[in-house]
C-alpha cells in the first residue's frame, strides 16, 4: 500500500501523526469499450469549445459558472485555502459506537504511526477499546472537508469517512403508510425461516460470482474466438420457479422446508451409521409395539377404577 496523505490526529494538546492508506480496493475485471466494426479502442478526447483543440489534463483548470459568469480556479488558488493547508485529523467529539447509523459510512483508511515512537497511537487505540467510543473527527482531503469516525480495527486505528447529513436521502414511501396485518402463524413461520438461515458471518465465504463467470467468459474466448458454446462453457441454466405467485404462508413453508432438506446429512453417512448402531432396539421396539396393539384388541375390555380422593 501506498500512503496518500501525511498529517496527525490531534484531540487536546495531543498530537499523534500518521499516515492515511485507503482500506479497500477494486477486483473489478477491467473492461474498455471498443469499435464493433474493428475492434478499434475507443478513446475520450478533452476538447477545448472555443478553440477545438485536444487539451492535455495538465494544462486544464476548474471553474465554477453561476450563468453569467465563469471563474476560473487554478491549482494554486484551490492550495491556498486555509483547511487544504491544514494537515490535522482533528477530534470533534467521542461518542458512543452504536450510535452512527452505518448508512453513512463512506470510504474507508488505514492509519499507520508516523513517527519513531508509537506510544500516543496505542494509547488513542486502546483508550477507544476501553471506552467502547468512536472519535467523530474532520479532516480535509482531495479539496473537500470530511467527517469521519475514527474507531479501532484489530491492532489498527482506522477512518471511515461519513457522508454529511444531507446527503443521506429520507426514505418516504406511500406503499408503507397502509395498515398490514401480520398473523402470528406468519411470524412464526418467519422466525422459523430465520432461524433455518442462521450461521456466523465469514467474508471469506463469499465470492464475487459474477467477476468469476466473466473472468472465465475471457478465458474461453481467448482459447476458441467467436466459436464460443456459452451452454458449455457454463452448463445449461436449470428451471426454476421464480414465475410462480405463491401465498406467503406457502412461500415461507416451502423455504423453511427446501433450506432444512439442504442441512441434511448426505444419504448412506450418518444415517447409516446411526441404523447399524441401533439394528437391535429399532426391530425389538417395534416388535414390543405390536405386540401391546395385539393384547389390546385381544383383552375384554373393563371399566375404569374410580380414582380414590387421596390419590
Amino acid at each position: 500500500m501506498r500512503a496518500i496523505w501525511k498529517g496527525a490526529v490531534a484531540f487536546g494538546l495531543v498530537n499523534v501523526p500518521v499516515k492515511l492508506y485507503s482500506a479497500t480496493e477494486d477486483h473489478d475485471v477491467k473492461l474498455h469499450q471498443v469499435h464493433e466494426k474493428d475492434g478499434g479502442r475507443i478513446r475520450y478526447q478533452r476538447r477545448c469549445e472555443v478553440c477545438g483543440k485536444v487539451v492535455e489534463f495538465k494544462d486544464i483548470d476548474k471553474a465554477f459558472d453561476d450563468g453569467e459568469r465563469t471563474v476560473v480556479l487554478t491549482d494554486e488558488d484551490l492550495a491556498s485555502l486555509p483547511v487544504e493547508k491544514n494537515r490535522e485529523i482533528d477530534v470533534v467529539e467521542f461518542v458512543p459506537s452504536d450510535q452512527i447509523d452505518p448508512i453513512m459510512f463512506d470510504r474507508s483508511y488505514y492509519l499507520e504511526p508516523d513517527s519513531k515512537s508509537t506510544k500516543a497511537y496505542v494509547l488513542l487505540r486502546k483508550t477507544l477499546e476501553d471506552t467502547d467510543r468512536t472519535a467523530v473527527v474532520k479532516f480535509a482531503l482531495r479539496q473537500k472537508t470530511r467527517l469521519a469516525a475514527l474507531r479501532v480495527r484489530g491492532d489498527v486505528l482506522m477512518l471511515q469517512t461519513l457522508l454529511w447529513e444531507d446527503e443521506v436521502r429520507e426514505a418516504s414511501f406511500p406503499s408503507l403508510e397502509e395498515t398490514v396485518r401480520i398473523s402470528a402463524k406468519e411470524r412464526e413461520m418467519s422466525a422459523a425461516l430465520v432461524e433455518s438461515f442462521s450461521s456466523d458471518f465469514k467474508p471469506d465465504e463469499f465470492t464475487d460470482e459474477y467477476q468469476e463467470q466473466l473472468r472465465t467468459l475471457i478465458d474461453a474466448k481467448i482459447e476458441q474466438g467467436e466459436s464460443l458454446d456459452t451452454e458449455a462453457t457454463f452448463g445449461e441454466e436449470g428451471e426454476e420457479e421464480g414465475g410462480k405467485v405463491l401465498d406467503l404462508m406457502e412461500a415461507l413453508r416451502r423455504s423453511v422446508e427446501k433450506n432444512r432438506e439442504g442441512k441434511k446429512p448426505a444419504a448412506g453417512k450418518d444415517t447409516a451409521a446411526e441404523s447399524k448402531a441401533k439394528p437391535a432396539s429399532k426391530a425389538s421396539g417395534r416388535k414390543t409395539a405390536a405386540k401391546k396393539d395385539e393384547d389390546e384388541e385381544a383383552a375384554p375390555k373393563r371399566p375404569r377404577a374410580k380414582a380414590s380422593k387421596g390419590a
